[in-house]
């Protein structure tokens, strides 16, 4: 399985990097750069896709060693990787003046410097991931793929989500409103990212519980993230109210008055929908380590394109400018509806029926 992953990891990369030399001016296009912005899109998607292959095969690596009794090398290695993204980020921007392709070259250099960091784990005597040729057929993409569709329905979103929001935003407050939206979106990235954390700490203790038929275990971890990621994200969502002008003021460098108003309404009530996204994506997680693909998926596309989406073209041709924020609350709380029916029964209902029925989560 490991082979056959890394395979189909590197032809996905491949994909991604073909687009990157011979489309980033379309693609460019498709995503609403215009005569001011194209240029530097096109320059910053050209460079970002040539890396293509090394940040699908990071975020392979990083899951296989962490499953593979690593964890702390993973962390290390995502660590290394942020880390000198942002060192060398300044360094290629300001002293060397490279300008976007130095930004663009900064991020896609992340992922190589964090595999080499995982390449350690290769390296020890005992370690259970060897690569070995192998036939790829159909089935072993369905394999594949499967237990992952929540979290790319997930990523996807994201990427679709910040495209329809920044031309609903556009034709409502123009640039400023854009603008705005660029300082919840960054601050929301670093939101989700807690969330992530979590969902992937939990995944290899419940595909464990899982496999040992640990009804116990699964309970547990369930039950812990949900808690955990309720707390952290009242924490998140106070947090941030309390500081928006000092966070705001971080990407205000002009003092825009329009832009604090914008940006300050836009984080107050877009962020209350992390009191619901964390729970969402916990348990869409939860779901997959014990492969209850369809159920994952179904929370991830509500809250994803089923969702957001249409609420982001509909709710604010009536609330304005607080649709568009309210239209993410709104998603997240459609999605999380699911989410109670399912946390409850791996909760409570295997207690109140004996004890059973939890272990026929997709454990077969």
């Amino acid at each position: 399985m490991f082979s056959k992953t890394v395979t189909l990891s590197l032809a996905a990369g491949l994909l991604f990097l073909a687009a990157g030399i011979f489309l980033p001016g379309v693609l460019s296009g498709i995503l609403g750069a215009d005569g001011d912005t194209a240029e530097l899109t096109t320059v910053y998607l050209r460079v970002i896709l040539c890396f293509a292959p090394c940040f699908i095969m990071n975020n392979t690596l990083l899951a296989f060693v962490r499953n593979d009794g690593n964890p702390r090398r993973s962390m290390a290695a995502m660590i290394a990787g942020s880390l000198s993204n942002i060192i060398l980020d300044y360094v290629f921007m300001f002293p060397l003046s490279m300008g976007m392709f130095g930004a663009a070259f900064a991020t896609g250099l992340a992922p190589v410097i964090s595999m080499a960091v995982l390449w350690g784990h290769f390296l020890r005597k005992k370690h259970g991931l060897h690569f070995t040729l192998c036939r790829i057929s159909l089935r072993n993409v369905r394999e594949v793929a499967g237990p992952g569709v929540s979290s790319f329905i997930t990523e996807v979103s994201s990427g679709v989500v910040l495209m329809v929001f920044n031309l609903v935003i556009l034709g409502l407050a123009g640039n400023t409103g854009v603008a705005a939206y660029g300082i919840v979106a960054n601050m929301a990235l670093v939101a989700v990212a807690v969330f992530t954390g979590i969902a992937q700490g939990i995944q290899p203790l419940a595909s464990q519980g899982c496999g040992l038929g640990d009804e116990a275990m699964l309970k547990q971890v369930m039950w812990y993230g949900l808690v955990l990621s309720l707390a952290l994200a009242a924490v998140i969502y106070f947090a941030v109210n309390r500081r928006a002008e000092e966070i705001i003021a971080l990407f205000n460098s002009e003092g825009n008055k329009g832009l604090v108003s914008i940006a300050k309404r836009g984080i107050q009530i877009y962020f209350a929908g992390f009191l619901l996204a964390g729970v969402n994506i916990v348990t869409a997680a939860f779901l997959s380590a014990v492969a209850e693909t369809k159920k994952a998926f179904g929370i991830s596309a509500v809250r994803g394109f089923l969702g957001i989406v249409p609420l982001a073209l509909l709710v604010p041709k009536v609330m304005g400018l607080d649709g568009v924020w309210l239209s993410f609350v709104l998603a997240e709380l459609a999605a999380a509806c699911i989410s109670a029916v399912h946390a409850r029964r791996i909760l409570g209902g295997a207690a109140r029926q004996g004890g059973s029925d939890l272990l026929k989560i997709g454990c077969q």
